[in-house]
This record gives structure tokens, sequence and C-alpha cells, in this order.
């Protein structure tokens, strides 16, 4: 097949980047907002229900068990349904139970929520990183994964300050602060699963808002990309759930996740120590998830210029870890919070780039399979990170040597990045489109 003109190419990302990344975005925005208000509420909250920092911890990360056991299934799932119906069903049932968070009474309904909550949500974001790969030749997905990433710090630099401020609507109607948290932070997500169900097109080949012209090249893009993994190596969905390079980076997530999670449920209540307002805390919490996320789509873009991804995801790592040591040894305020910040850098750049390394030999089924288990093994990593932080704060009577544990995890997942293969040649496509992407994203 002939080599198109680079403008067809660069106006068929652009449009397919503005039809759906700002959209998902939103919805991931949403949705994470949803996974760590707890964080917030946990101000007051744990103090209204009776919540030790171990019950705290145990029940933030119980999602994740939960989380764990469906993760595959629906992603599977997804991938035979399509997107538009399952994703508007995990957003419309998340929603109703998140907002039910704000009745609970104690550690036993803690959990319980908690729990449904992860069964919930299960599918979700796998179900994106697999749903970007049916319309993103490989060498665009670092940058797409970073910008549709970058929900994550971004919910909390916005989020953050919406939450300290809903905190003050304590005694509103009789329901504390922590309980109109959860109530409107979960309105989004219900109106959202609306949306979804009408705004999404499953696949390129459906995409009647692209000129012809347009969905034939990618179309043809994206079977040359698959045809060429198939060649190189075809894996069923039992082969990419066994498959050691998979397992290697479900570990290497696990790390990933345990600075992020380990971190972020228990960042407010550390800034809230330096004797600050709720509303002064949110705003404090922010600040290395505004680092995260600029590093984020920055860090994601460099590595598509360069093509390179192993160095991409294990020098952030590092930074993370060290960022996350470091604090551990400053006692003033703004030198920790400037180490957490380099940490928050780490932490959020890492994950974009990561994510290309197994949608670039994983393909169909055997990607919406591998993809789910690698971030349903390294998610389990949202309940050890919390509680692991929590039980020793308990113990210890200080954050310090739990940071540190999260720190160890960083360093883990870096080592074996170092250590594994990459064969950057299946992100390399000479003969459609040429192999560097178009400069105009």
């Amino acid at each position: 097949m002939p080599t198109p003109p680079r403008d067809l190419e660069a106006r068929t990302i652009a449009k397919v980047t503005s039809r759906l990344v700002p959209f998902l975005v939103t919805c991931y925005f949403v949705a994470y907002l949803d996974r760590v208000n707890v964080s917030f509420a946990a101000l007051t909250m744990n103090r209204d229900i009776g919540l030790s920092a171990t019950a705290y911890g145990s029940g933030a990360g119980i999602f994740f068990l939960a989380y764990f056991f469906f993760e595959v299934p629906s992603n599977l799932f997804l991938e035979r349904v399509g997107a538009r119906k399952w994703i508007a069903r995990i957003m419309f049932s998340w929603g109703l139970i998140s907002g039910a968070t704000a009745f609970v009474q104690g550690e036993a309904s803690f959990y319980v929520v908690r729990v449904l909550l992860g069964i919930a949500e299960a599918g979700f974001f796998p179900g994106i990183i697999f749903y970007l790969t049916l319309w993103f030749p490989a060498v665009y997905r670092a940058r797409i994964i970073g910008s549709f990433m970058a929900a994550i710090p971004l919910s909390t630099v916005v989020g953050a300050p919406i939450s300290g401020l809903l905190l003050g609507l304590d005694g509103w109607m009789g329901l504390k602060g922590w309980q109109w948290l959860f109530i409107l932070e979960a309105v989004p997500a219900l109106i959202l699963s609306v949306v979804v169900f009408f705004y999404l097109t499953d696949r390129p080949s459906d995409a009647a808002w692209l000129d012809p012209e347009e969905r034939g090249w990618l179309v043809a893009r994206l079977q040359h990309e698959h045809a060429k993994r198939q060649a190189a190596r075809h894996f069923t969905v039992a082969d990419a759930l066994v498959n050691p390079k998979v397992l290697a980076l479900s570990f290497v997530y696990f790390g990933a996740v345990a600075t992020n999670y380990g971190l972020s449920f228990f960042l407010p209540q550390i800034v809230k120590a330096f004797g600050v307002s709720n509303v002064q805390a949110g705003i404090i919490t922010a600040l290395p998830y505004a680092v995260g996320a600029v590093g984020m789509v920055w860090w994601g873009r460099h590595s598509d210029r360069t093509l390179e991804r192993r160095f991409h995801v294990a020098l952030p790592l590092f930074i993370a870890s060290a960022g996350i040591a470091v604090s551990t040894m400053l006692d003033a305020a703004a030198l920790k919070m400037l180490a957490l910040s380099i940490a928050g850098f780490g932490i959020f750049a890492c994950l974009p780039v990561f994510w290309t390394l197994p949608t670039a030999f994983l393909g169909g089924a055997a990607a919406a399979g591998g993809i789910a288990l690698i971030n349903s093994i390294g998610n389990l990593a949202g309940f050890a990170g919390p509680y692991a932080v929590g039980r020793i704060k308990d113990v210890t009577g200080s954050y310090g040597y739990g940071l540190l544990t999260l720190s160890a995890a960083g360093l883990i997942a870096m080592t074996i990045v170092l250590v594994l293969e990459h064969d950057h040649s299946l992100e390399r496509v000479h003969d459609i489109g040429g192999e560097q992407p178009a400069e105009s994203l």
C-alpha cells in the first residue's frame, strides 16, 4: 500500500484526538475523583464514624481487592459488547455506589461500600487503555495515554480544593460535610454514563464522523500494525494471562501504583498535620499533582518523539522513589512539599509510557485480557500501599517508615523495567504513514 500524504495522517489523528481524548479525560477525571475523594473525606469522616488509621487504610485499599477479581472478566466483556455500552454501565453503577458512601456508619459498612465500588468500577481504566489501542497507532500512544491519564493528577489539582470546600457544608440539611462530598461528587458520573452511551463510537470502521479517506487510512494502519504483531507472535487470551513478560509488567505496575495510592490516600492527612485549614490542605495537596500532570503529558510526548520506552519508565520511577524517601528526612513543610512535588513528577510521568510496553506486543482479545491482568495485579498495590502506610502509622506514630516502604516498591519496579527487553520494531511501521508521528499533535 502506498504511503499516504502526511496531511492525511495528521488530519485523521487530530480529528480522532479532538473527538475522543477530551471526553475520555473528563470521564476518567470523574472516575478518579470518586475513587480517591475518600482521602479528603477522611479528614473528618474517620473521627465521626470511629475509623483508626489501619481501618481507614484497609477500607481505602479493599476497593482494589474487589477490583482485582472482576477486572479481567470486565475487560473481556467490554471487548465483546463494545466500549459504548459497557463503559456507560460502569459509570452508572459506580456513581450510585460512590454516592452511597455518604451513609456509611462504621468499619463494616465502610468496607462493604468500598468493595462494591471496586466491583462496579472494575474494567474502566484498562477498558479505556484497550479502547485507545483500537483508535491510535503505536507511535502516538504514549502522548495520547499521557493526555488521558493526566486526569489522575488533575482530579486532585481541581478536586482537592473543591473537596476542601465541600467539607465546609457540615450541618447543611442535617448532613456532615464529608457526606455532601460523596453525594455531590457522584452526580457527574451518573450524568456522563448517559452521554457515553450516545457519544462513543466502538471502532474506527464505525466512525461516520471521519471522512471515508480518513477512516480508510486509520483502519488500514491499525490492521497493518496488528498483522505485524501477529507475525512476530500470535497471543491467545490464555497465552497473555500466563506470559512471563505480562506477569513481570504486572509487578512493575504494582510498584508504580504503590507509590501513587500509598501517598495519595494519606497526603491530605500529612498536609493537615502542618496545622492548616481543610481548604488550605486541599490547595497544598494539589501541588505534587500539578507537577505530575505537566510531567505526564510532556514525558509521554518525549517518549513518542524518541520511540524509547524502557528508560522513560525507569527514570521517573527512580525520581518518585527518591522524592518520597527524601521527604521523610525533612521536617519543614515547604521542603517536604518540594520533595513530594518532585516525587509527583516521577509517580505520574512513568504511567503513560508504561502502557506502551504491553500494547506493543499484545493485540485484540489478548490485549484486552493482558492489559486487564496487568492493571488488576498492579492495583493490588492500591490495597497494600494504603494498608501498609496506615498500619505502620498506627504502630510507629509516624508516616515516615510507611513512605520509605513505598519508595522501596518504586525502586524494585525500576529494576524490573531495566531487566526486561522491549522490541521497538513492533511500534514502527515504515510503509503506512511512516514511523514518526505527525508533528501537528
